[in-house]
Parts: structure tokens; C-alpha cells; sequence
């Protein structure tokens, strides 16, 4: 029996599929990896500068530029390809002329007979993931949005340094769209095991309960400000793309914000939306019921009714199917 190659197939070398790419050789993750763009010469000149890593890298790697016909034996199909959010434009913004490329992306994917996982980076994520899970067919554990996963890595960053602690003994959680409308879960917040609340009381000569207001702030607007300053946000991303990647490759069942399909869970149903999760080679395995306050169930309600308000037009166009009919 030959032994299995994970392979992972990269649609999409612009800003965020370029670092994903390098994020990935560096860590040493997949055995081999295939970029696919319809910009030819930038891919392949991707491959070759990657390949020149591959003396420094922690392991081996076969990297090249192919065709969807490369899907085929794809475990996990990352896609990063679509038009940029730019200064002044929402994520949602931006679903219309996405859905379009999806479309024809998902759908080339699936000629190839790929039956791996899906990945999807591109905004408004939650959406194009739904629409990825509609175009290609796949059962829902097998599409994986991006979701809060970087906007949970924003917070406990910014939460490690206002109380600082290493951000990776800070646990806390974004959820809801990734967008304007996500959510703090201060309820599920801590420190070291000990809750944000608790840890303000203990030193309030330091730290002030209003400042977690101004710190979610800093999180939900974090990629404004990066866009206005450099045009694109990626290398957060991109580290947030891989560590899923690991979890799925190496059967972890880690429990990452992505965004998952929800039916009933939260009160919501027939609905991608970033949500904690269990997630390892099968994909998406379990999603975790948190116990909300009522103001955060308020919140995540008001965020799901949001994106299903603003995937009505793509659910139509694309799918002929009424938003208020429940799934189909």
C-alpha cells in the first residue's frame, strides 16, 4: 500500500494565497502544495521563489504551479481568489462580484472529482462558504470558512497586551459574521483560567471593565485600519489559514472560531456563521454550543438575520432558492 500524500491545492496567489503559501512551507506543512491562478506567470514565479526556500524549510515539499485537474487528489482545496476589499468598502460589499468567481472556481474544482475539503478565505466569507457548500455539492462538514478565526486571534492579542499575559494564555472568542456585526464572547473570556472580569476586579488600580469596549473597537476595525495603511490585510490571515490546515492534515479536533453551517444550534438555522468548532480530518465534526448571556444571544441573532439579509440577491440569482423557506 502506498503511503498517503497530503496535498493541499491553493487557488489564488494574491496577497493572502502568497502568504498562506509561505506560512505553510515555513511550518512544514503538506507534503505537497499546487498553486492555481489564472495569472500564470505570477503562480509560477511563486513556485519557483518557493522552491528556492525549500533548503531552509523544517521539511520537504513538492511545489508547483497546476490546474484544477491537480484537485483531484487534493485533501484540502484552500480558496484565497477573488476581488479585494478596498479602503472604504465592507466585506459584504463585495459579494456579488465574489460569487460570481466562486462559481466558476467551485465548479472547476469539481469536474476534477475532488472529494477532499474545502477552505474559504475570500470575503464576505461566511456567504462564499455557503455558496461553495451549494456549488459543489459536498456534505457541510467538508466546507470550512475562514470565519472569526483571525478576529479571535485580534482579541486575544489585544487582550494580551492590556493585561500582559502571552496571548496564548489568552482564551476568548469572536463570533457571528466576520464583519461589522461579530460579537465579543466576554462571557467565555479568560486569563489563565480566571475570567476577564475577575482578572480587572483583582488589580483595579490597572484595568477598567470599560476598556473592553474600546478593546472589541480595536478587533471589529482592525482591518480598516491595516487597509488604509498598507491596502491588504494577509499575514494574520494566512497564519490563521494554516494553523486550520493543520487541523484538519493531522486529525487534531481542535476547537477554532471558523465559520460552520448551523441549523438549529444559537437559535439559527441553514446558515454558515462563525461559531467555535470541532474540527480534524473530517472536516467539521462538531459545533460547540456556548452558553450566551442574553445580550450576546441578542447580538449573534441580530448578526445571522444580517448576513441572511444580505445573501437574499446571490441566494436568488444563483441558487433560485428563497432565503425564507428554511433549506432547501
Amino acid at each position: 500500500m502506498m503511503e498517503h500524500v497530503n496535498r493541499v491545492a491553493l487557488i489564488g496567489t494574491g496577497a493572502v494565497g502568497s502568504s498562506y503559501a509561505f506560512a505553510l512551507l515555513n511550518q512544514g506543512v503538506a507534503d505537497e502544495l499546487v498553486l492555481i491562478d489564472l495569472h500564470k506567470d505570477k503562480a509560477e514565479g511563486d513556485a519557483m521563489d518557493l522552491n528556492h526556500g525549500l533548503a531552509f524549510a523544517p521539511a520537504n515539499k513538492k511545489i508547483w504551479f497546476g490546474s484544477y485537474e491537480d484537485c483531484e487528489l487534493a485533501d484540502i482545496v484552500v480558496i484565497t481568489a477573488g476581488a479585494n476589499q478596498k479602503p472604504g468598502e465592507t466585506r459584504l460589499d463585495l459579494l456579488e462580484k465574489n460569487t460570481a468567481i466562486f462559481k466558476t472556481i467551485v465548479e472547476s474544482v469539481m469536474r476534477s472529482g475532488f472529494d477532499g475539503i474545502f477552505i474559504v478565505a475570500t470575503n464576505p466569507v461566511d456567504i462564499l462558504t455557503y455558496m461553495t457548500r451549494e456549488f459543489s455539492g459536498l456534505p457541510v462538514n467538508k466546507v470550512i470558512g475562514s470565519g472569526t478565526i483571525l478576529d479571535t486571534a485580534r482579541l486575544r492579542f489585544q487582550l494580551s497586551e492590556y493585561f500582559n499575559v502571552d496571548t496564548r494564555n489568552v482564551h476568548a472568542y469572536i463570533m457571528g459574521e466576520h464583519g461589522d456585526s461579530e460579537l465579543p464572547v466576554w462571557s467565555h473570556a479568560n486569563v489563565g483560567g480566571r475570567s476577564v472580569f475577575d482578572r480587572i476586579q483583582d488589580h483595579p488600580d490597572k484595568y477598567d471593565i470599560t476598556d473592553l469596549d474600546t478593546i472589541f473597537e480595536q478587533v471589529r476595525d482592525a482591518a480598516y485600519h491595516i487597509i488604509e495603511r498598507k491596502g491588504a490585510t494577509h499575514y494574520g490571515i494566512a497564519m490563521g489559514l494554516v494553523r486550520l490546515t493543520k487541523a484538519v492534515l493531522h486529525n487534531e479536533n481542535a476547537v477554532l472560531t471558523i465559520s460552520g453551517y448551523v441549523n438549529g444550534s444559537y437559535g439559527v438555522d441553514d446558515l454558515y456563521i462563525g461559531v467555535p468548532a470541532i474540527v480534524n480530518r473530517k472536516g467539521i465534526t462538531e459545533i460547540i454550543q456556548l452558553d450566551l448571556n442574553e445580550e450576546e444571544k441578542g447580538k449573534f441573532t441580530e448578526s445571522a438575520s444580517i448576513l441572511k439579509t444580505t445573501m437574499e440577491p446571490v441566494l436568488k440569482k444563483y441558487l433560485n432558492k428563497d432565503p425564507q423557506a428554511g433549506k432547501k
